[in-house]
């Protein structure tokens, strides 16, 4: 089987006033199933350029991306829409919840975007919060959830379609240590408990060496760190 995240010679310029920044310069990178590794480099150096990639949110100059064994360079636009769906889930260092709906709903609702029936989301959605401790939270909205709680729900949500690829900038910056603490150590048992490949950008280096490796950005190309 092949590895659910392959970046080869990846390529990123972007302009500027006095012509053009190379932010990647050939960046390869595999990540084998299960494996979490952690992307630590100073700010600036291209990290969420990385992850934008990886996501398919943003395309390389040249390079090739491929995801969960399909191509990005042969993917449409509404295929890249769909794949970020199906197999990427992302993290970020603010939750990003609906405000409106409840941590449950706010689980459920990624599910029946691709088509999965109502019940079988809320069960999905019931045995993630479960497992990240908010089993009895599940009606709350965002706002009536400790800042913990709602990085627990963007979790779930982030592995409710059972991605083959988690892809998470600073998941745990904005929690107090101790918080951070429990909820990576939550992050960590869930993506290793459904054999999902991880890249988590992070500066905490305590966090970076609790994953399988650590890689780095220097001169546009990732190398060990």
């Amino acid at each position: 089987m092949s590895e659910p995240l392959v970046l080869e010679g990846v390529v990123r310029r972007f302009p500027t006033g006095d012509g053009t920044l190379e932010v990647l310069r050939g960046a390869d990178l595999s990540l084998a199933a299960g494996e979490i590794v952690a992307l630590v480099a100073p700010s600036g150096a291209g990290k969420s350029t990385l992850l934008h990639i990886a996501g398919l949110l943003e395309r390389a100059d040249s390079g090739e991306v491929t995801v969960a064994g399909s191509r990005a360079s042969a993917m449409s636009e509404q295929e890249r829409t769909a794949a970020r769906g199906r197999a990427i889930g992302f993290v970020y260092q603010f939750h990003h919840l609906l405000p409106e709906f409840s941590a449950l709903e706010n689980v459920v609702m990624p599910q029946m975007i691709l088509g999965v029936a109502r019940r079988t989301a809320e069960e999905r959605a019931r045995a993630l919060l479960g497992q990240l401790g908010l089993g009895q939270r599940l009606a709350h909205r965002p706002a009536r959830l400790s800042g913990g709680e709602q990085q627990r729900v963007a979790i779930a949500r982030a592995l409710a379609n059972q991605p083959a690829v988690l892809l998470a900038d600073e998941p745990t910056g904005n929690l107090d240590a101790a918080t951070a603490e429990v909820v990576f150590g939550e992050l960590l048992a869930l993506v290793r408990g459904h054999g999902a490949a991880a890249l988590v950008a992070t500066h905490n280096p305590d966090l970076a060496a609790r994953m399988d490796r650590t890689v780095t950005l220097r001169e546009g190309r990732i190398v060990p760190a």
